[in-house]
């Protein structure tokens, strides 16, 4: 399954208690649910986030928020075959993730897999769109 994670590095002025208050609303002025729902943006046409895949680069966009990653083939494949992606924005805060800087497959693990972390996101199923020419 693809998947692409969103978190915040907590470095708000005000703290990380602030970084973390700032997604959660985010998140919920954009109508996803924090915890266990999966939100499925196949099903709901005026879905507020939507994902972009063109020349190996992955695209969130929702209101107020654009993020772009560059993806490995197998996730290119991944997404390709599957015509989704799975999207996990996590409130809690990922303090030592570096901007630009890979992270190891063990530290990503131990993150994304956390329950702390599963458990302060919402959670959703994102069909791959793109650019039409």
């Amino acid at each position: 399954m693809p998947f692409l994670l969103a978190y915040s590095l907590g470095d708000s002025p005000a703290g990380p208690e602030a970084a973390e208050a700032a997604v959660l609303g985010l998140l919920r002025n954009n109508g996803l649910t924090i915890g266990t729902t999966v939100h499925d943006g196949a099903r709901h046409p005026s879905f507020p986030v939507s994902l972009l895949v063109e020349a190996g680069q992955a695209v969130v966009t929702m209101p107020l928020l654009n993020a772009q990653c560059a993806v490995p083939p197998e996730w290119l494949e991944a997404a390709e075959e599957r015509g989704h992606a799975y999207f996990v924005f996590t409130s809690r805060p990922w303090p030592t993730a570096t901007p630009g800087r890979p992270v190891s497959e063990d530290e990503l693990e131990r993150f994304a897999g956390d329950e702390g972390t599963l458990t302060a996101a919402a959670h959703c199923l994102l069909p791959i769109r793109r650019i039409r020419s």
